[in-house]
């Protein structure tokens, strides 16, 4: 009644996967959503990590697994998807998405990817966070520390949060008070995040930045406007958005590209 196990996939057929479960499948992704890492402005230190140790593990030397945490829409994801297809150019590198809800079926994931020893894959997972009765992180330490077994060489797990420690602030100190021993009653998720080699903290951006963000997405797509009418239209736009990130950049570019009649590809 169970039913038939996956196919071995055909890692040539794309250099980005989605992993799927019911049924379990590694579905290729042709054209992946992502913009050029020399777009990605005011996140410099992170991007320069994040790039040497992605170069290290695509020549097969040791490398950290890194959790981006901090300000929402600052580029964390934007920064894994552009360090991979800068990386890849040059190297049999492959990315697999992996959904936070399909964490319990990774072992079967990653015996996939091991199968594969002549590639190199970045596993991602896009804002990772866990709840009170969420049991989910168990199985995100299979990829962390992979058991007696240990992790796969040729795997290297990339993921995004808001949250430094992956779960709220209030629901440590819950759980700390609800329990015999405080420290105890936390400890097994909150070290989660500790097994990541790098943390990566992102910030929200000043003004100047944000203009700047705004002004390399018009030259790279051929979008002309003066730079007086640039800033009083971008800085109105953030006020009714109540801040400034890369998203809300990104978001007024869009509108503005739409209004002079330029398609983005």
């Amino acid at each position: 009644m169970a039913p038939r196990p996956m196919e071995a996939p055909d890692f040539g057929s794309a250099d980005a996967f989605l992993w799927q479960t019911d049924p379990e499948r590694l579905v290729p992704i042709e054209q992946v959503s992502r913009v050029d890492v020399a777009l990605l402005v005011g996140i410099d230190r992170a991007r320069d990590i994040l790039l040497e140790n992605t170069r290290q593990f695509a020549r097969g030397f040791p490398a950290n697994n890194a959790l981006l945490w901090g300000a929402r829409g600052m580029g964390k994801s934007s920064l894994v998807k552009a360090v991979h297809a800068d990386v890849a150019q040059n190297a049999p590198l492959k990315i697999v998405e992996l959904q936070r809800e399909d964490l319990p079926s990774v072992g079967h994931l990653l015996e996939h990817l091991r199968a594969a020893p002549d590639l190199r894959f970045l596993l991602f997972c896009d804002d990772l966070s866990f709840s009170h009765d969420d049991q989910h992180y168990k199985s995100l330490k299979a990829v962390l520390d992979g058991g007696i077994a240990g992790p796969p060489e040729n795997v290297l797990f990339y993921a995004t949060s808001n949250r430094r420690h992956l779960m709220p602030r209030d629901m440590i100190e819950n759980e700390s008070s609800r329990a015999i021993h405080g420290g105890e009653a936390v400890e097994e998720k909150v070290s989660l995040s500790d097994r990541f080699g790098l943390w990566l903290g992102f910030h929200p951006c000043d003004q100047d930045e944000y203009l700047a963000m705004i002004r390399g997405y018009c030259d790279a797509h051929g979008v002309e406007i003066d730079d007086a009418t640039l800033r009083a239209e971008a800085i109105e736009w953030q006020a009714t958005r109540g801040g400034r990130s890369g998203r809300v950049a990104w978001q007024y570019f869009t509108d503005l590209a739409g209004r002079r009649g330029v398609r983005l590809g």
